[in-house]
């Protein structure tokens, strides 16, 4: 297997343990859509669209005292380096639900009762860490469509790979490394709505994740909040109120 940190501490994609993929997020990009966004993180390319408040239908999954939050996590046929086919993957399936459940906390929803929010997020390009970026986007899409929130979420992965723990896993590094740990926070709460484990980390190599995923999560906190800025209030540098 290749090796995935060279002698000079550097990844195979040229980045530092403790360094990001490129990050670029774009909010209001379907016309059509209540709210939108656009996110490239790496080499992943996720567009998220997001309708409602609406009508539920069928009007029996209604509920009396909340808003009904769906969401469509779907991999395009070309995203894969093999094709994918069309129809929702078991995966996809699981990552619909992640994905749903780690954004509503966020939601004040008992602002909109018998009505549904639906959220549609289409990976145009896959190369790990997309449902990371994907509940990123989708929260800038909410924010976009006036769906009241408490906070943002935002979310990364940390992980290990030749024995090193590493921030925002690559594709490579995510099926190949020895461990990989998506999370998602509310920053300004200090509160946690995701948190997934899949390989083996030492108590010290876990406390050692966590925090390098919550810095990450506070840094493209900050690109969000840009995003949006630049949207409604013209190019503002961040912490700019």
């Amino acid at each position: 297997m290749k090796e995935l940190i060279d002698e000079k501490g550097l990844r195979i994609d040229g980045r530092r343990v403790d360094e990001l993929r490129p990050l670029k997020i774009e909010v209001g990009v379907l016309k059509n859509a209540d709210g939108s966004s656009y996110i490239e993180m790496g080499k992943n390319k996720i567009v998220v669209a997001v309708y409602g408040p609406k009508e539920v239908h069928p009007k029996h999954q209604a509920l009396p005292d909340r808003s009904v939050l769906r969401c469509r996590y779907h991999m395009a046929p070309f995203s894969t380096d093999t094709r994918k086919p069309p129809q929702p993957s078991r995966r996809e399936i699981e990552i619909s639900k992640v994905i749903r459940e780690a954004l509503e906390p966020a939601l004040i929803l008992e602002e909109y009762p018998r009505t549904a929010i639906d959220v549609y997020l289409e990976v145009l390009q896959a190369d790990g860490g997309s449902r990371c970026a994907g509940i990123t986007a989708s929260a800038v899409a909410l924010a976009d469509a006036g769906i009241s929130m408490r906070d943002m979420v935002v979310a990364c992965a940390a992980g290990k790979t030749s024995g090193q723990v590493v921030i925002d896993l690559n594709d490579v590094e995510d099926k190949e490394g020895e461990a990989d740990m998506p999370i998602a926070i509310m920053p300004n709460l200090n509160q946690l709505t995701l948190f997934q484990l899949d390989g083996i980390l030492t108590p010290e190599e876990f406390e050692k994740a966590f925090e390098m995923a919550i810095n990450a999560c506070r840094t493209i906190y900050d690109a969000q909040r840009k995003a949006l800025m630049d949207k409604y209030f013209g190019k503002a540098e961040v912490g700019e109120e």
